[in-house]
């Protein structure tokens, strides 16, 4: 199948999201590589464009037409070309609707998934704040975080005793107001933002514990997985100072997120 031809995708080349799947697109053939363009540097035969809505939902320019369609629509026409069924599905409204909260969550939140090499700014293709779906994004990855790690840490027994969902609940809970307050007291503007990149790093972490219990199945001894989430939670530090460098804040945020965790270790311990 040829790919999509009089279209031009405007995707934020500085997201790695973004980037990442309008490749994709090219290499299965569903666009061109001249089907798309930067956000920032598009060229001058886009005047039809919304780049305020652009930066919020990707933009698909229909040069025969002359329209431009946006976010979920962008996507199903692309998708579709190659799978008509899926464009039959996305017409119900039901389904529509799921996908736009979907696409929105994604998108509102991009920035602090998966952060570029400096902090947004305006005139950039940077997603609007949205109060909404950043608290979503933050309570989601709090959730899934703490049931990873309460079944992760039952592997520790006996040498820690097994945790329960509350208690980690309360632990991700308690990070998030800890760190919150002391990034409040030194740039109150950076709160959501960095909130959003702590929570990225917590899930991602929890994530990179799965390999763990996986290996548990053939490994029974604490020390290993002990081991494991030592290293994993290294990982997480150089991780968390890389956000917090972009966000331009102050490195100490760092070093009072190692702060928490041994405190929550020592109470843990005694």
């Amino acid at each position: 199948m040829k790919p999509l031809t009089n279209h031009t995708l405007l995707y934020d080349q500085e997201c790695p999201m973004c980037t990442a799947y309008s490749d994709a697109f090219v290499r299965c053939g569903l666009i061109s590589e001249e089907g798309r363009k930067p956000y920032t540097n598009p060229g001058q035969q886009f005047q039809a464009v919304d780049w305020d809505r652009a930066r919020n939902e990707i933009a698909l320019v229909d040069h025969q037409q002359g329209t431009v369609r946006y976010g979920v629509d962008s996507v199903v026409t692309i998708l579709a070309q190659r799978w008509p069924w899926l464009g039959l599905i996305a017409n119900s409204r039901q389904v529509r609707k799921m996908l736009s909260i979907l696409y929105f969550f994604i998108s509102y939140n991009r920035k602090v998934m998966a952060p570029g090499n400096r902090f947004e700014a305006y005139h950039h293709c940077t997603p609007s704040m949205n109060k909404t779906y950043r608290w979503a994004y933050i309570i989601f990855a709090w959730m899934v975080t703490s049931l990873i790690l309460v079944s992760y840490f039952r592997h520790f027994e006996p040498v820690i005793a097994p945790s329960g969902f509350m208690r980690e609940t309360a632990i991700c809970a308690g990070q998030i107001l800890f760190q919150g307050l002391i990034v409040m007291a030194l740039r109150k503007d950076r709160l959501l933002y960095y909130l959003g990149n702590l929570m990225t790093v917590s899930l991602v972490g929890a994530f990179a514990l799965l390999p763990g219990l996986i290996a548990g199945r053939w490994l029974h001894t604490p020390y290993f997985f002990m081991g494991w989430f030592a290293l994993v939670v290294a990982g997480m530090f150089f991780e968390h100072k890389r956000r917090v460098s972009v966000l331009e804040l102050p490195q100490v945020v760092s070093y009072t997120w190692v702060l928490y965790r041994m405190l929550i270790l020592f109470t843990v311990l005694i």
